[in-house]
């Protein structure tokens, strides 16, 4: 009974799905943002702490919240993640030099217990230029194959021209349907 009667709410209440969109400085996650919001590419400069915006999608509300991925601020993710039901972490699929630190962080994150039941969406960004890392090469070099306890989705994509976005948040929405 219990069921039924959350899933005539979760119909009728349009509830609100928390997301941090993580990455290291100039990953995209700013732009991926507003080309989720208004399908288009804005200017945008380094981002000193975050920005958030709603997005809806297919009746599913997203409160996203766009982090600063300056190392300076990376300490202060953790003030974020309560509540938070999907982490996107944006990879500069260009920046092999700071791959490492990428990784670093996201096991960092999923180690936190107030993420301990948070999905996973990790955008391989910048998949449109020339010698950036395959996302198979990403994919391994990051070992998502290892985590376990969180569900989690790969994506290739470009922020610039929204290829591969709206894969991604199809991944999120249909994860939200099982919350």
């Amino acid at each position: 009974m219990g069921l039924i009667f959350a899933k005539l709410w979760s119909f009728f209440c349009n509830q609100e799905h928390k997301v941090v969109i993580v990455g290291l400085d100039n990953a995209g996650k700013t732009t991926i943002l507003y080309q989720f919001l208004m399908n288009e590419v804005v200017h945008t400069s380094p981002t000193i702490g975050s920005n958030v915006e709603e997005i809806v999608v297919k009746k599913t509300h997203f409160l996203m919240w766009d982090i600063g991925g300056q190392e300076s601020l990376r300490s202060s993710w953790n003030t974020y993640y309560s509540n938070t039901e999907f982490i996107i972490l944006v990879v500069d699929s260009t920046d092999r030099e700071r791959l490492a630190i990428s990784k670093e962080e996201i096991y960092r994150m999923l180690a936190h217990e107030d993420l301990r039941k948070a999905a996973v969406l990790i955008f391989a960004n910048k998949q449109d230029m020339k010698g950036c890392m395959s996302a198979a090469e990403i994919s391994k070099y990051l070992t998502l194959s290892s985590i376990k306890d969180h569900p989690w989705h790969f994506q290739s994509c470009c922020a610039l021209t929204g290829e591969g976005l709206c894969q991604g948040l199809e991944w999120m929405t249909s994860r939200a349907g099982l919350r």
